[in-house]
C-alpha cells in the first residue's frame, strides 16, 4: 500500500480507501471479518458520512470492540441535503449539529478528515470557513475540505482563509475516474472532475497538488467486471440506478472495450486497468472503493502498481482513436 500525506493529518492515509457507503454497513451491520482483512492489507483509511444509514454505528461499533481507533484515519461528511424534503443545509448550524451527531456514533471525539458533503453556492463561504477553523481549533477535526464543491468554490473559500489568516480547506472529494460521469447520478450538485468538459478543473488539481479523494472512482461498479462492453442490452440487469444514470452512455462502453482489451493483452482485470488509471493521472489521486471481498480489495491495491503508458492513458480515455502498442 502507498501513503501520502494530507495537510492536517496526524497520520498518512492510504491512497486506497475503504468506502462505507455499501451493505451491510448501511444497514448497521460492521462485518467485522471484512473490516479487520480490509485494515490487514494496509488500508488505514475508512470514507463513511452522517447520510450513510447506519454505517457509522457500524464502523463505531467495530472500533469500539476493536481497539483500533488511533491507528485509523477517519473521513466523514456533513451537510448533505435533507433526503427527504431536498432542503440544502449547507450552514454553520448543520455542520456542527453532524458532527455531534458522527461522533456520538463514531465513538469518537476527533474527526480526521471532515469534508461538507453537498455546497450551496447561494451561501457565503465565509461563515462556513469560519466555522471549520473553530472545530479545528477545538480539536474536533483535522483536515477539512469539500465533497462535490467546485474548484471555483474552493478558490473562493480559500481566498477568505487566506486573506483571514485561516486554514483553508486542503482536500477536496469530487467524483473522478475513467469513467465519465454525464448526469447527477443522485442530485443536489454531485461535482464531478473526469471526462472532457471539465478538463480545467483537472488542470487546476494538476496545478495545485490539492488532495483528490475519488469517489465513484470504477464508475459506481460501471468497471466492476461484472459488466460487457457487449452487453447494451442487459446493463440495466448488472448496474443500478445511479450507475445507469450517471454513467449509462456510448462514451463510457467505448472506454469500457478498450479496459477489456488491454486487461487481455496485459493479463489483469477490467476493474485493474480503471484503477491504475486512476493513478497514472498527474493529479493527486486517493481513491474511495466499496467492496464486500477482500480479494477484490487486493486486486485494487495491486493495480496501484500496474504500468499504463501516457499513451494507453490517454487511448483509454478516448483522447485518441489509435494506440502505440
Amino acid at each position: 500500500m502507498e501513503y501520502r500525506e494530507i495537510p492536517y493529518v496526524n497520520k498518512k492515509v492510504s491512497r486506497i480507501l475503504f468506502g462505507s457507503s455499501m451493505k451491510p454497513f448501511l444497514e448497521g451491520d460492521s462485518n467485522d471479518a471484512l473490516l479487520d482483512a480490509i485494515v490487514s492489507l494496509g488500508i488505514n483509511t475508512i470514507d463513511t458520512a452522517r447520510v450513510y444509514g447506519k454505517a457509522e454505528d457500524a464502523l463505531g461499533d467495530w472500533m469500539e470492540r476493536k481497539g483500533n481507533r488511533n491507528q485509523l484515519v477517519l473521513l466523514s461528511k456533513c451537510c448533505h441535503f435533507d433526503l427527504l424534503t431536498h432542503r440544502k443545509r449547507v450552514n454553520p448550524h448543520a455542520i456542527r449539529k453532524d458532527w455531534e451527531t458522527s461522533s456520538r456514533k463514531l465513538h469518537t471525539d476527533f474527526i480526521d478528515i471532515y469534508l461538507l458533503h453537498r455546497d450551496d453556492p447561494d451561501v457565503e463561504t465565509g461563515p462556513i470557513v469560519e466555522t471549520l477553523n473553530a472545530m479545528h481549533a477545538e480539536g474536533k477535526i483535522g483536515a477539512f475540505g469539500g465533497s462535490n464543491w467546485t474548484h471555483q468554490r474552493i478558490e473562493e473559500a480559500n481566498e477568505y482563509a487566506y486573506a483571514h489568516n485561516l486554514i483553508p480547506f486542503t482536500v477536496s472529494s469530487p467524483n473522478f475516474g475513467l469513467a465519465a460521469q454525464v448526469r447527477d447520478p443522485w442530485g443536489g450538485g454531485c461535482v464531478t472532475i473526469s471526462g472532457p468538459d471539465n478538463r480545467e478543473a483537472r488542470a487546476w488539481y494538476e496545478k495545485n497538488q490539492m488532495p483528490v479523494i475519488a469517489y465513484s472512482s470504477l464508475g459506481h461498479g460501471f468497471f466492476s467486471g461484472k459488466l460487457k462492453s457487449s452487453d447494451t442490452e442487459n446493463r440495466e440487469g448488472v448496474l443500478d440506478g445511479p450507475a445507469m444514470k450517471g454513467y449509462g452512455c456510448p462514451e463510457n462502453f467505448e472506454r469500457l472495450a478498450r479496459c477489456e482489451i488491454l486487461a487481455k493483452e496485459k493479463n489483469v482485470t477490467v476493474p485493474q486497468i480503471a484503477m491504475a488509471w486512476i493513478f497514472r493521472q498527474k493529479i493527486n489521486t486517493f481513491a474511495v472503493v466499496s467492496t464486500s471481498k477482500p480479494e477484490r480489495m487486493q486486486a485494487n491495491i495491486a493495480a496501484m502498481e500496474l504500468p499504463l503508458t501516457p499513451e494507453e492513458c490517454a487511448w483509454l480515455d478516448l483522447e485518441t482513436e489509435t494506440r502505440t502498442i
